[in-house]
């Protein structure tokens, strides 16, 4: 399948419609995700970039009705995380002297993963490739999200190539932003965002200023996973600015897990308190056993405040809880508040853990823990509006 974008700008990916999860089992992906693959043809032709390797080679077979592989002049390869550079290894059987240009830290991982040593051709921020009547810009965009990162920009067509800057995980034969649901949109991209790139926001907001103040038009952004951006598509570079400020919403989010409805009483209990406050938060509540972590991960992203909950469970805390703590230790949210809650039968960890694991993840604790023995009473259940209020009134 391929994809005319203009005269000389061919779409030539792949669109996953049945993937449903990423990076191993890391990334849910609800709506399948593509992964695009830009073929340029002027006087010089450049590929942009392939796709994972599953699809290699069916890649490779409709690429040659596009263009003899042989009259490829230069690939360039964004980032080498193998769902943009798995078809390489196919290619290069093909065209193995054609030179790739990428990086240093791509060169690196290039050859980490393939253990082969092509023609490589190492850029940096600002060296230009020629193609006849336009070139293209090279922008290193480091740790955006892998230390090789790079975008590219398109003279005379103003287009910037940004690889996984602004894009999503999602499939749709639609190309354009214009074209498709924009809820599901922009759903996806924030997701996209929370789950991956939210530890690199500062470099996301210095990467996105640099690029700007090279006052450059841009007419499209053509990301490597998702839709193409055509409908002012400095939308979502305004996004990114916005998400990248340690980005909250009027949201509380109340995330836990619960053995027999003990804990699950607590939170629905709290949540009550904090709608008892009249502030209109948005509440959410999830249970993190039954509820895919990435969704759950996306509302932590836009809360101003969490709650974690666990039983106690051989002095420790359920393990999906574990994971949680884990997920949002690694992302390094910024700027928002947390606080615990439990319940136990006999020895009563899981709130001092929930806290600790907290407190380590950057959260501003919001108040002590609460604990509630055993199946909450009524005293118990006021004990957690209780909470829930006074938090809510605290923020």
């Amino acid at each position: 399948m391929s994809y005319k974008i203009n005269d000389t700008i061919t779409w030539v990916g792949k669109i996953d419609w049945e993937l449903r999860k990423f990076h191993g089992e890391e990334y849910s992906t609800h709506r399948g995700s593509s992964y695009n693959s830009y073929l340029i043809q002027d006087e010089k032709t450049v590929l942009i970039d392939t796709v994972w390797k599953p699809f290699a080679k069916e890649f490779i077979e409709n690429l040659k009705k596009e263009i003899d592989l042989k009259k490829i002049d230069y690939i360039i390869a964004n980032h080498a995380e193998i769902d943009h550079s798995g078809a390489l290894p196919e290619l290069m059987k093909e065209i193995p002297d054609t030179p790739i240009y990428c990086t240093a830290n791509g060169i690196k991982s290039l050859k980490g993963h393939y253990h082969q040593d092509w023609n490589f051709v190492t850029v940096k921020t600002g060296d230009r490739l020629s193609l006849g009547s336009r070139e293209l810009v090279f922008i290193e965009a480091r740790l955006l999200h892998w230390p090789d990162s790079m975008f590219c920009y398109l003279t005379g067509d103003n287009i910037l190539f940004s690889n996984d800057a602004f894009g999503q995980h999602y499939a749709s034969e639609r190309m354009y932003n214009d074209q498709v649901d924009q809820a599901e949109l922009y759903q996806e991209a924030i997701k996209y965002y929370a789950n991956i790139l939210t530890p690199f926001s500062r470099l996301v907001e210095h990467k996105i200023n640099e690029v700007v103040g090279m006052n450059v038009p841009v007419s499209m952004i053509c990301p490597s996973h998702g839709i193409i951006w055509r409908d002012n598509p400095l939308q979502i570079v305004g996004k990114y600015l916005e998400w990248a400020k340690d980005y909250q919403e009027d949201q509380i989010t109340i995330v836990y897990d619960t053995m027999w409805d003990s804990t699950r009483k607590m939170a629905e209990a709290i949540a009550e308190g904090i709608k008892s406050a009249g502030k209109g938060f948005q509440i959410k509540l999830y249970n993190a056993s039954k509820t895919d972590k990435n969704d759950i991960i996306t509302e932590v992203f836009k809360s101003k405040l969490v709650l974690l909950g666990s039983p106690t469970i051989n002095k420790g805390i359920l393990h999906s809880m574990a994971g949680m703590l884990e997920q949002m230790k690694g992302l390094a949210f910024k700027n928002k508040k947390a606080a615990a809650f439990g319940s136990y039968g006999w020895s009563g960890e899981s709130v001092k853990l929930l806290t600790q694991g907290l407190e380590e993840a950057g959260f501003e604790l919001a108040a002590d823990g609460v604990r509630g023995l055993w199946n909450p009473d009524e005293a118990s259940i006021h004990t957690c509006m209780a909470f829930g209020k006074r938090i809510a009134e605290s923020i």
